[in-house]
Protein backbone atom coordinates (compact mmCIF):
# COMPACT_ATOMS: atom_id res chain seq x y z
CA UNK A 1 0.00 0.00 0.00
CA UNK A 2 3.13 2.38 0.97
CA UNK A 3 4.64 1.30 -2.48
CA UNK A 4 1.24 2.39 -4.81
CA UNK A 5 0.75 5.15 -2.52
CA UNK A 6 4.43 6.52 -3.58
CA UNK A 7 3.79 5.66 -7.44
CA UNK A 8 0.15 7.62 -6.94
CA UNK A 9 1.86 10.29 -5.87
CA UNK A 10 5.25 10.20 -8.49
CA UNK A 11 2.17 10.29 -11.25
CA UNK A 12 0.53 12.84 -9.56
CA UNK A 13 3.44 15.10 -9.44
CA UNK A 14 3.98 13.75 -12.92
CA UNK A 15 1.11 14.71 -13.90
CA UNK A 16 1.40 18.52 -12.67
CA UNK A 17 4.87 18.94 -13.91
CA UNK A 18 3.73 17.57 -17.38
CA UNK A 19 0.53 19.83 -17.46
CA UNK A 20 2.52 23.15 -15.68
CA UNK A 21 4.43 22.98 -18.98
CA UNK A 22 2.01 22.47 -21.50
CA UNK A 23 -1.47 23.97 -19.93
CA UNK A 24 -1.64 27.42 -19.31
CA UNK A 25 -3.09 26.88 -16.03
CA UNK A 26 -1.36 25.19 -12.91
CA UNK A 27 -3.81 22.24 -12.20
CA UNK A 28 -4.03 22.02 -8.49
CA UNK A 29 -2.51 18.77 -6.51
CA UNK A 30 -5.14 15.96 -5.81
CA UNK A 31 -7.21 16.04 -1.90
CA UNK A 32 -7.01 13.33 0.19
CA UNK A 33 -10.40 11.73 -0.53
CA UNK A 34 -9.62 12.62 -4.19
CA UNK A 35 -6.57 10.71 -3.97
CA UNK A 36 -8.00 8.02 -2.15
CA UNK A 37 -10.83 7.43 -4.91
CA UNK A 38 -8.28 7.31 -7.30
CA UNK A 39 -6.43 4.77 -4.96
CA UNK A 40 -9.77 2.80 -5.36
CA UNK A 41 -10.08 2.92 -8.83
CA UNK A 42 -6.35 2.12 -8.91
CA UNK A 43 -6.67 -1.23 -7.26
CA UNK A 44 -9.72 -2.19 -9.41
CA UNK A 45 -7.91 -1.38 -12.67
CA UNK A 46 -4.19 -2.70 -11.36
CA UNK A 47 -5.35 -6.11 -10.46
CA UNK A 48 -2.02 -8.23 -10.02
CA UNK A 49 -0.10 -5.28 -11.36
CA UNK A 50 1.13 -6.64 -14.89
CA UNK A 51 2.05 -3.31 -16.15
CA UNK A 52 -0.80 -1.22 -15.24
CA UNK A 53 0.74 1.34 -13.75
CA UNK A 54 2.89 1.85 -17.14
CA UNK A 55 -0.60 1.50 -19.35
CA UNK A 56 -1.67 4.58 -16.41
CA UNK A 57 1.46 6.78 -17.32
CA UNK A 58 1.42 6.30 -20.90
CA UNK A 59 -2.48 6.97 -20.60
CA UNK A 60 -1.86 10.34 -18.72
CA UNK A 61 0.75 11.07 -21.36
CA UNK A 62 -1.68 10.63 -24.27
CA UNK A 63 -4.31 12.68 -22.38
CA UNK A 64 -1.76 15.66 -22.13
CA UNK A 65 -0.45 15.27 -25.69
CA UNK A 66 -4.10 14.85 -26.87
CA UNK A 67 -4.85 18.01 -25.13
CA UNK A 68 -1.65 19.63 -26.66
CA UNK A 69 -2.07 18.11 -30.13
CA UNK A 70 -1.26 21.04 -32.97
CA UNK A 71 -3.32 19.39 -35.63
CA UNK A 72 -6.37 17.01 -36.25
CA UNK A 73 -4.59 14.02 -37.42
CA UNK A 74 -2.12 13.83 -34.15
CA UNK A 75 -4.90 14.59 -31.88
CA UNK A 76 -6.87 11.59 -34.03
CA UNK A 77 -3.99 9.75 -32.82
CA UNK A 78 -3.33 10.40 -29.07
CA UNK A 79 -7.14 9.80 -29.28
CA UNK A 80 -6.90 5.99 -30.58
CA UNK A 81 -4.42 5.62 -28.52
CA UNK A 82 -5.77 6.63 -25.58
CA UNK A 83 -8.53 4.40 -26.24
CA UNK A 84 -6.60 1.66 -26.70
CA UNK A 85 -5.17 2.06 -23.84
CA UNK A 86 -8.52 2.65 -22.01
CA UNK A 87 -9.01 -1.14 -23.43
CA UNK A 88 -6.23 -2.72 -21.85
CA UNK A 89 -7.26 -1.22 -19.14
CA UNK A 90 -10.70 -2.23 -18.97
CA UNK A 91 -9.95 -5.70 -20.02
CA UNK A 92 -7.24 -5.86 -17.18
CA UNK A 93 -10.34 -4.56 -14.79
CA UNK A 94 -12.05 -7.51 -16.25
CA UNK A 95 -9.76 -9.62 -15.88
CA UNK A 96 -9.61 -8.92 -12.15
CA UNK A 97 -12.91 -9.31 -11.76
CA UNK A 98 -12.70 -12.62 -12.89
CA UNK A 99 -9.96 -13.50 -10.70
CA UNK A 100 -12.22 -11.89 -8.05
CA UNK A 101 -15.17 -14.29 -9.01
CA UNK A 102 -12.98 -17.22 -8.87
CA UNK A 103 -11.67 -16.32 -6.01
CA UNK A 104 -15.43 -16.48 -4.35
CA UNK A 105 -15.58 -19.75 -6.45
CA UNK A 106 -13.08 -21.00 -5.06
CA UNK A 107 -13.74 -19.88 -1.17
CA UNK A 108 -17.29 -20.95 -1.62
CA UNK A 109 -15.73 -24.57 -3.17
CA UNK A 110 -13.24 -24.53 -0.02
CA UNK A 111 -16.33 -23.57 2.51
CA UNK A 112 -17.76 -26.75 0.55
CA UNK A 113 -14.56 -28.99 1.11
CA UNK A 114 -14.33 -27.82 4.65
CA UNK A 115 -17.64 -29.04 5.55
CA UNK A 116 -17.08 -32.44 3.39
CA UNK A 117 -14.14 -32.84 5.96
CA UNK A 118 -16.20 -32.13 8.96
CA UNK A 119 -18.19 -34.55 7.57
CA UNK A 120 -16.26 -37.15 7.00
CA UNK A 121 -14.18 -36.28 10.66
CA UNK A 122 -17.62 -36.64 12.01
CA UNK A 123 -18.18 -39.87 10.25
CA UNK A 124 -14.42 -41.36 11.07
CA UNK A 125 -15.46 -40.71 14.66
CA UNK A 126 -18.47 -42.66 14.38
CA UNK A 127 -16.69 -45.46 12.76
CA UNK A 128 -14.31 -44.97 15.60
CA UNK A 129 -16.76 -45.43 17.93
CA UNK A 130 -18.10 -48.54 16.03
CA UNK A 131 -14.79 -49.84 15.83
CA UNK A 132 -14.39 -49.62 19.77
CA UNK A 133 -17.61 -51.33 20.12
CA UNK A 134 -16.79 -54.62 17.78
CA UNK A 135 -12.87 -54.57 19.37
CA UNK A 136 -14.55 -55.11 22.47
CA UNK A 137 -17.38 -57.85 20.96
CA UNK A 138 -14.17 -59.20 19.88
CA UNK A 139 -12.32 -59.67 22.61
CA UNK A 140 -15.36 -61.01 24.61
CA UNK A 141 -16.09 -63.65 21.48
CA UNK A 142 -12.00 -64.74 22.21
CA UNK A 143 -12.76 -64.92 25.70
CA UNK A 144 -15.50 -67.15 25.39
CA UNK A 145 -14.10 -69.03 22.98
CA UNK A 146 -10.82 -69.63 24.90
CA UNK A 147 -13.19 -70.93 27.89
CA UNK A 148 -14.95 -72.95 25.61
CA UNK A 149 -11.11 -74.54 24.38
CA UNK A 150 -10.78 -75.28 28.39
CA UNK A 151 -13.91 -77.18 28.85
CA UNK A 152 -13.60 -78.63 25.30
CA UNK A 153 -10.07 -80.25 26.77
CA UNK A 154 -11.57 -81.46 29.98
CA UNK A 155 -14.28 -82.89 28.08
CA UNK A 156 -12.20 -84.62 25.87
CA UNK A 157 -10.89 -86.46 28.72
CA UNK A 158 -14.13 -88.26 29.99
CA UNK A 159 -16.34 -90.63 27.62
CA UNK A 160 -18.50 -89.10 24.81
CA UNK A 161 -22.37 -89.28 25.20
CA UNK A 162 -23.00 -92.65 23.64
CA UNK A 163 -20.18 -94.48 25.42
CA UNK A 164 -21.59 -92.95 28.38
CA UNK A 165 -25.32 -94.29 27.58
CA UNK A 166 -24.09 -97.05 26.81
CA UNK A 167 -22.17 -97.83 30.09
CA UNK A 168 -25.71 -96.20 31.89
CA UNK A 169 -27.86 -98.78 29.82
CA UNK A 170 -25.52 -101.56 30.85
CA UNK A 171 -25.64 -100.36 34.63
CA UNK A 172 -29.72 -100.33 34.20
CA UNK A 173 -29.14 -104.06 33.66
CA UNK A 174 -27.28 -104.83 35.98
CA UNK A 175 -29.15 -102.88 38.85
CA UNK A 176 -32.04 -104.56 37.58
CA UNK A 177 -30.43 -108.22 37.69
CA UNK A 178 -29.20 -107.40 41.18
CA UNK A 179 -33.13 -105.89 42.12
CA UNK A 180 -34.34 -109.58 40.55
CA UNK A 181 -31.91 -111.20 42.71
CA UNK A 182 -32.68 -109.07 45.54
CA UNK A 183 -36.30 -110.43 45.40
CA UNK A 184 -35.53 -113.93 45.09
CA UNK A 185 -33.07 -114.12 47.66
CA UNK A 186 -35.49 -111.98 49.96
CA UNK A 187 -38.39 -114.64 49.17
CA UNK A 188 -36.20 -117.12 50.22
CA UNK A 189 -35.27 -115.74 53.06
CA UNK A 190 -39.11 -115.12 53.93
CA UNK A 191 -39.22 -118.49 53.47
CA UNK A 192 -36.50 -119.76 55.83
CA UNK A 193 -38.00 -117.61 58.11
CA UNK A 194 -41.29 -119.24 57.92
CA UNK A 195 -39.55 -122.82 58.42
CA UNK A 196 -37.43 -121.47 61.24
CA UNK A 197 -41.12 -120.66 62.82
CA UNK A 198 -42.36 -124.26 61.87
CA UNK A 199 -39.24 -126.00 63.28
CA UNK A 200 -39.17 -123.71 66.48
CA UNK A 201 -43.17 -124.51 66.85
CA UNK A 202 -42.10 -128.32 66.33
CA UNK A 203 -39.38 -128.58 68.98
CA UNK A 204 -41.34 -126.51 71.67
CA UNK A 205 -44.26 -128.75 70.74
CA UNK A 206 -41.81 -131.51 70.92
CA UNK A 207 -40.39 -130.31 74.55
CA UNK A 208 -43.64 -129.84 76.24
CA UNK A 209 -44.71 -133.21 74.92
CA UNK A 210 -40.91 -134.82 76.29
CA UNK A 211 -41.94 -132.37 79.71
CA UNK A 212 -45.48 -134.44 79.92
CA UNK A 213 -44.10 -137.43 79.58
CA UNK A 214 -41.57 -137.32 82.06
CA UNK A 215 -43.71 -135.73 84.64
CA UNK A 216 -46.07 -138.76 83.41
CA UNK A 217 -43.17 -141.05 84.28
CA UNK A 218 -42.26 -139.29 87.66
CA UNK A 219 -46.15 -139.88 88.57
CA UNK A 220 -46.36 -143.69 87.50
CA UNK A 221 -42.44 -144.03 89.41
CA UNK A 222 -44.21 -142.46 92.24
CA UNK A 223 -47.49 -145.21 92.30
CA UNK A 224 -45.06 -147.80 91.67
CA UNK A 225 -43.11 -146.98 94.56
CA UNK A 226 -46.47 -146.02 97.06
CA UNK A 227 -47.49 -149.44 95.76
CA UNK A 228 -44.15 -151.47 96.77
CA UNK A 229 -44.14 -149.85 100.03
CA UNK A 230 -47.44 -150.35 101.29
CA UNK A 231 -48.51 -153.35 103.09
CA UNK A 232 -50.54 -156.33 101.65
CA UNK A 233 -53.80 -156.78 103.99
Amino acid sequence: MVKKNNTLQEIEEEMHHVASENLPFHPPLLTPLLRDEVIRKRLLIDGDGAGDDRRINLLVKSFIKWCNSGSQEEGYSQYQRMLSTLSQCEFSMGKTLLVYDMNLREMENYEKIYKEIECSIAGAHEKIAECKKQILQAKRIRKNRQEYDALAKVIQHHPDRHETLKELEALGKELEHLSHIKESVEDKLELRRKQFHVLLSTIHELQQTLENDEKLSEVEEAQETSMETDPKP
